[in-house]
């Protein structure tokens, strides 16, 4: 979607400044509206269970835990996490699809196409997926029957919100995989 609406603010870059205007607004609140990156992996409860920092105790902190002492990326997540629900999402799980498992473990950063991650919110219900085109990644957020439950951004449930932190932490992650400080 976004990759079409850059294309239509170029074809129209020579017209009228006003309609052109428009229509970049328009594409820019598109963008920031808009659902998932990426289809619902229905294959998701085939998915390895993996154990990563973020999993070791099987929950995020509670929303009143200290959390001053961790990384600033940890601190970031629970807070993320605790503006979706309050007191904490709870159980979590991150799962990988087998045909990426290789390059999770070595953490070098190339994945092939399609769901690749899940941060599955157990509790919640709630699937944060990681799909990779062309090597790059996309962000989704579903519940665990298929329904996109992607929100504004600013809310947790946003494929923004996913990307500032996967992109804004550089030390802890590589091309959309977090994890422990490299």
């Amino acid at each position: 979607m976004y990759t079409m609406l850059i294309r239509i603010k170029i074809k129209i870059n020579k017209g009228n400044e006003m309609l052109k205007k428009v229509l970049v607004f328009m594409a820019m609140v598109s963008v920031l509206m808009a659902g998932s990156e990426s289809v619902f992996p229905s294959d998701w409860k085939s998915y390895e269970k993996v154990t990563t920092p973020l999993t070791i105790i099987g929950a995020l902190p509670d929303c009143n835990a200290d959390v001053s002492s961790l990384p600033p990326i940890y601190q970031e997540t629970v807070a993320t996490y605790c503006a979706i629900k309050p007191g904490g999402p709870g159980k979590i799980a991150i799962l990988v699809n087998a045909k990426a498992k290789t390059s999770f473990v070595k953490r070098d950063g190339n994945y092939p196409d399609g769901a690749v991650m899940i941060l599955h919110l157990i509790d919640l219900k709630v699937l944060f997926v990681t799909t990779y085109k062309a090597n790059k990644p996309l962000y989704s957020i579903y519940t665990e029957d298929g329904t996109d439950a992607a929100n504004k951004v600013g809310s947790g449930l946003n494929p923004v919100d996913c990307r500032t932190c996967h992109t804004g932490y550089g030390a802890f992650c590589l091309n959309g995989q977090c994890a422990t400080l490299k």
